[in-house]
């Protein structure tokens, strides 16, 4: 009888033997055989996204990727079906117009939510209509009716950035340029701005999105993590819950609340990015299909500028040739300064080339799903169904198109070259740019002559403990410094 147990014990451990050989004997020979298996990249990468899935986590995953590139070459195998590519040819090929590289369910992952808009959507057609009807307003021979309102918001966020540093001694300008952006990204959605300006807070649909922002990552590497949150009492996800459905009420309201101005004023009501669309019969887009546009436009638009114009004002103030040079430029422009004035100036512009450049807002790849019959990039051959990205961190750092890549020069882009060119991917490129490249751009070129005109002598600051740790860079997909402020003073 006492052999028995021992009968069970040599039976049950030769069951499991079994059973992990049957599972993990097929998954070992897929990954060894794979056709990916060729491609360098760390032997981990062949086995489990588990790194990879670390690094995004921690918002370091453009490091993490960089160093592969340093490590492996310009293709390289970041999971088992996930390649990153830093090669201008591939960028030209994956993301030209019409290009066959579709975006992967990465984009509807981020976004929160069943929101289908013009950037999450996987579908061409949607996408070709949609941005049709949303590109004319915002288009570089449109945004001029524009300046008034973002002119009007840039001047109210300096004179506030004053009046902070009279009364604290420093100006946090991450802060107010992110007020800014936000502001005007939703007078220009919604009709009316969120006066995070006059109030010096965020308002309650800012904090809400961030609310969504702080639980995005989880989104694309654990949804079902996401949907069970639903169920489980914990605070994270309802709290992101409560904020995604504070968010859609606030937007259908506003949205609605235009609309009927629209209606009973046609001539009197503030155009904004929509005014055209909601004709129905002419648009064909339902007012749930504005509403989703205009919420995805205040992501779009807030962040993603403020990260810009922060880095700009960090990297100047830490160049004295490069301010003195800027400030001198921007001085001679006469009143009024309009974006007009500005689009000549040669240094202004080199200044937001090269800090998007460094800093672009979203620094990560750009997964895209590689078509039937697969693709060559560099040699190697990708099939399709694998998700291979370009992302801009690497392709704007690379010392063969950059020469000194971690040095902040503008100087470089008096003659950019065409390589240069291919490689610039800050606002991505083809079809699915950003379709608020020209706003973004009206917004830098303004909000950095006008800062310099009135604080030539800005300095970055010490105080309250503000050092350069706090602007190292965290990115999951847009990017922020660490810190979450920049101090600076006069």
């Amino acid at each position: 009888m006492e052999s028995l147990p021992a009968l069970f014990s040599f039976a049950a451990s030769h069951w499991l033997a079994c059973l992990i050989g049957v599972v993990l004997i097929p998954i070992a020979y897929a990954r060894l055989t794979s056709p990916l298996s060729h491609l360098p990249g760390p032997e981990i990468s062949k086995w489990t996204s588990a790194v990879y899935t670390y690094y995004y986590l921690k918002g370091k995953i453009p490091n993490y990727v960089h160093a592969l590139h340093g490590k492996y070459g310009p293709i390289v195998r970041i999971t088992p079906d996930h390649v990153d590519i830093c090669d201008t040819d591939a960028v030209k090929e994956i993301h030209k117009t019409n290009s066959r590289f579709l975006k992967t369910d990465f984009y509807r992952k981020l976004v929160a939510g069943a929101a289908h808009n013009v950037f999450s959507t996987v579908d061409p057609k949607f996408h070709a209509d949609h941005r049709r009807l949303l590109a004319s307003p915002i288009s570089d021979s449109s945004i001029s009716r524009l300046e008034p309102v973002i002119a009007d918001r840039i001047r109210l966020t300096i004179r506030r950035m004053v009046e902070e540093m009279d009364s604290r001694g420093v100006a946090d300008v991450f802060k107010w340029w992110l007020f800014m952006a936000t502001d005007i990204i939703g007078q220009l959605s919604f009709g009316e701005s969120f006066g995070m300006l006059e109030s010096g807070k965020k308002n309650q649909y800012s904090l809400d999105m961030e609310n969504l922002s702080s639980v995005g990552a989880i989104r694309v590497t654990f949804p079902f993590l996401v949907k069970l949150g639903s169920y489980l009492p914990l605070p994270i996800f309802k709290k992101s819950a409560a904020s995604g459905k504070r968010l859609g009420m606030y937007a259908a309201k506003y949205v609605r609340q235009y609309q009927d101005s629209l209606t009973q004023n046609p001539s009197g009501a503030k155009p904004t990015l929509f005014t055209k669309l909601f004709d129905t019969e002419k648009s064909g887009m339902l007012f749930d299909d504005i509403r989703q546009e205009a919420q995805a436009y205040i992501v779009a638009g807030s962040d993603t500028t403020a990260v810009t114009l922060t880095y700009l004002i960090y990297e100047v103030c830490r160049n004295r040739h490069v301010q003195e040079k800027l400030v001198a430029e921007v001085a001679s422009v006469p009143e009024p300064v309009s974006d007009k004035s500005l689009r000549d100036l040669p240094y202004l512009s080199q200044v937001i080339s090269e800090t998007l450049r460094l800093y672009s807002a979203v620094p990560t790849g750009l997964p895209r799903l590689v078509p039937e019959g697969g693709a060559t990039f560099n040699g190697f051959f990708v099939p399709g169904g694998i998700t291979a990205a370009t992302q801009s961190y690497s392709l704007h750092r690379d010392p063969n198109i950059f020469p000194d890549p971690e040095s902040f020069y503008p100087e470089r882009w008096e003659s950019p070259t065409r390589e240069m060119k291919d490689a610039s991917l800050p606002f991505g490129g083809g079809s699915r740019i950003c379709l608020g490249i020209h706003l973004a751009r009206m917004e830098l070129r303004l909000a950095t002559a006008l800062f310099y005109r009135t604080m030539p002598d800005a300095r970055l600051s010490t105080k309250e403990g503000m050092s350069t740790s706090d602007m190292e860079m965290s990115a999951t997909f847009l990017m922020a410094p660490q810190g979450h402020r920049c101090l600076i003073e006069v």
